[in-house]
């Protein structure tokens, strides 16, 4: 089994790769302040729950936005495992053609986001992301990443809100009822669910003009499905789409 290990800024997604197939998938809360040490007994008691010992993981990849942690978190699987855990940076081997001003600054997780996705679809494609910030990312025609955007994450949005703004109150992520609010709660439901749906709608119908042509959407992240059906454009949802990624990258950088 692979140990996919996604670190992202709020949450760390792990999963357990058999194959082609996702044996477990698992999140654990994002904590710069966690030591190798608490990591490690992390991992060994999810490996637990899904009924999984420390010997059937046979290789690990970490895909990470938070340097910090992913030391902890590489350290944590060494000790745990034995194995030496692939990290998705500079010297491993993707595949992907990155057109843009800086490549070494390009997010691991976007480069994984893109891998991903263009084994399962036809280019040029739009890769969306929706974590505790939304992300997009564009492949032209050839499947090179020529751009993107970064916006505030729908979560980072409601609690400027609700922090910022004394009379109103905190906020589930409900499907907002109509655009027009009646009431504070529907009114700040429509701004924040449709308000980004309309920005997901606007973006992609922009960048698809800069790119003079249609593209193929996908979508993935903790926040996405909230959000991608209330837009207008058709959109792939695909919520293992960074787990995929990782594991093909694994298998990429391994194989003899």
């Amino acid at each position: 089994m692979i140990l996919a290990v996604d670190i992202g800024n709020s949450n760390i997604v792990l999963g357990g790769i058999q194959e082609d197939r996702i044996a477990f998938e698992a999140r654990l809360r994002t904590d710069p302040t966690k030591t190798s040490d608490e990591y490690c007994i992390d991992i060994k008691m999810l490996l637990d729950v899904y009924g999984f010992k420390r010997g059937d993981v046979e290789g690990a990849i970490i895909s990470s936005v938070v340097p910090q942690v992913l030391n902890s978190i590489k350290t944590a699987i060494k000790k745990l495992t034995g194995k030496t855990a692939l990290v998705v940076g500079p010297g491993l081997k993707t595949g992907l053609n990155i057109r843009v001003e800086n490549p070494s600054q390009t997010g691991a997780d976007l480069v994984v986001g893109s891998v991903a996705a263009l084994r399962a679809h036809e280019p040029p494609l739009i890769v969306i992301d929706m974590g505790t910030a939304t992300t997009i990312s564009v492949l032209d025609e050839t499947g090179a990443m020529i751009g993107g955007c970064i916006c505030p994450g729908v979560k980072i949005s409601l609690d400027a809100l609700t922090d910022r703004t004394a009379l109103l109150p905190g906020l589930q992520l409900d499907q907002p009822r109509k655009a027009i609010g009646r009431n504070t709660i529907d009114c700040m439901r429509s701004g924040i669910m449709l308000g980004n749906a309309c920005m997901l709608d606007g973006m992609i119908r922009r960048m698809e003009e800069e790119l003079g042509q249609k593209t193929t959407v996908v979508i993935t992240g903790g926040i996405a499905k909230f959000i991608a059906p209330l837009c207008k454009t058709e959109m792939i949802y695909d919520k293992d789409l960074l787990l995929k990624g990782l594991a093909f990258l694994y298998r990429e950088n391994v194989k003899d």
